[in-house]
């Protein structure tokens, strides 16, 4: 299982189009971390916004950060990673030491 292909998939739909602005895609060149940042105009001023940090280490998927709608965790075990390779540093579960 090619986990950074599936992160790289299933993440996509995170992007786009948003109401008043657009939330963007960046990849890291090795493809092992992924955020989505939005930009927004709200009244009369930019706003920025991240909304996904995740990276990749071997075989797991590390999601340091999540403030999606939908979270992540959800769309990554519906595409078949396991939630075991899924490590929610956010929500405190431990990330070890060789990762």
């Amino acid at each position: 299982m090619d986990i950074k292909a599936i992160l790289a998939q299933v993440i996509q739909p995170y992007a786009g189009e948003m109401l008043n602005g657009h939330a963007y895609l960046t990849v890291s060149p090795a493809q092992d971390i992924f955020t989505i940042v939005s930009v927004a105009k709200f009244k009369s001023e930019r706003v920025t916004h991240l909304s996904l940090h995740v990276r990749v280490d071997r075989d797991h998927i590390i999601i340091e950060y999540d403030d999606s709608n939908e979270p992540l965790v959800d769309a990554l075990v519906h595409a078949g990673v396991p939630r075991s390779q899924i490590i929610l540093a956010y929500a405190g579960e431990p990330v070890p030491e060789s990762i």
